[in-house]
């Protein structure tokens, strides 16, 4: 699908028009037999790249870190042992696979069938969710760059945002409805657990991120990533940093998911039942540099379809609209404010003229 017009010269904005006037998303092109990908997917080289390792490292197998929250609750040695574990994990990696999370196998196993069965419907199904509107609620979307210089990502995704931990259950789509609001119930839940231990971390009062309500909201999505007849040319996810307080990922156990860490792009493998945990660059700029938020990417790949769910973190309604800046206890003389203070809609605002593959905001706030 290379629009080419008269003139003999390729039209970027032609082409994804016609794209989007299809409303079948990448699953779409994937089920329509393309042997060649669209080139506003097609990435530039560059960021494609696989940086070398340092020398120190390039014999080293290094080691994702991984929680054990089994026992935490009833405090003492295993509480501690979490707690300083996220500390570590957090200021370093920035990310961190967790286990014995207290979501079961058999929740984990549905969220991720029913994404599955909502991006593998016929079109007719799913076409008038089919949105860039980011005011709507629930919406699917190949997330289709906006601007020429941005290429686009092999995926499909469909989103629903629950403010306040509420979303009207008629808004999701039936398919999935069940699966989606058991998972979610799950993760308000373990949003509370993780509130109290990263507070901990950072030596704080165990409520003190409650009492924000910095993570009040949950912006769920749910990708599909389908088998990529070029995945050298493109990206299921171009190289992002979060741009929320805290994302829980849930993935199936077809690989993909890159972290960069020692200037250096870490596979991520998948362990089944697992959840993997990244600090977002509002949770960056709030512990004032303690906790780090870190790029990370998914591949696009000959083997799929890829599914996961990543559940975003938002603020609520009321804290969105008062100032966020580095927490108060964290600073002193010799640790000063690393950023200004700002509000949650005005970063957002930032983002969205920035364009679609923007890296990270944080420069934008610094001092």
């Amino acid at each position: 699908m290379e629009v080419v017009p008269s003139n003999g010269h390729y039209s970027w904005a032609e082409e994804v028009k016609e794209f989007d006037k299809t409303k079948a998303g990448v699953k779409g092109l994937v089920d329509a037999g393309v042997v060649k990908i669209p080139r506003f997917f097609v990435h530039p080289p560059e960021s494609l790249r696989c940086p070398s390792p340092p020398d120190n490292t390039s014999t080293i197998e290094l080691e994702f870190p991984t929680i054990d929250l089994q026992g935490f609750e009833s405090g003492g040695a295993r509480r501690k042992e979490a707690v300083d574990g996220i500390r570590q994990a957090a200021s370093t990696w920035g990310f961190f696979r967790m286990v014995n999370h207290g979501v079961p196998m058999s929740t984990t196993e549905a969220i991720l069938e029913g994404v599955r069965r909502f991006h593998e419907q016929p079109v007719e199904m799913k076409r008038d969710l089919y949105s860039s509107d980011s005011s709507k609620r629930v919406r699917f979307n190949s997330n289709v760059a906006q601007r020429e210089l941005d290429a686009a990502c092999w995926r499909d995704l469909l989103t629903c945002v629950f403010q306040d931990d509420t979303l009207d259950p008629e808004a999701i789509p039936l398919v999935c409805r069940k699966e989606l609001q058991e998972y979610v119930n799950y993760m308000i839940k373990l949003r509370e657990t993780m509130a109290k231990l990263l507070s901990e971390a950072l030596g704080l009062s165990s409520d003190y991120l409650s009492r924000l309500e910095c993570m009040k909201g949950e912006s769920l999505a749910c990708l599909y990533y389908p088998i990529c007849p070029e995945p050298d040319l493109t990206l299921g996810t171009a190289k992002h940093s979060d741009t929320t307080f805290l994302t829980l990922l849930l993935q199936d156990n077809t690989g993909g998911l890159q972290v960069f860490h020692q200037n250096q792009w870490i596979d991520v493998a998948p362990v089944p039942g697992a959840l993997i945990a990244n600090i977002g660059d509002l949770m960056q700029i709030i512990s004032n540099d303690k906790f780090k938020s870190v790029e990370h990417r998914v591949l696009a790949q000959l083997v799929g379809p890829r599914v996961s769910v990543a559940c975003f973190f938002i603020s609520s309604g009321r804290a969105a609209s008062k100032p966020f800046e580095p927490i108060k206890e964290l600073l002193s003389e010799e640790q000063p404010p690393l950023y200004r203070q700002f509000l949650c809609s005005e970063y957002y605002q930032y983002y969205k003229t920035k364009g679609t593959n923007v890296t990270s905001a944080l420069p934008h706030y610094k001092l």
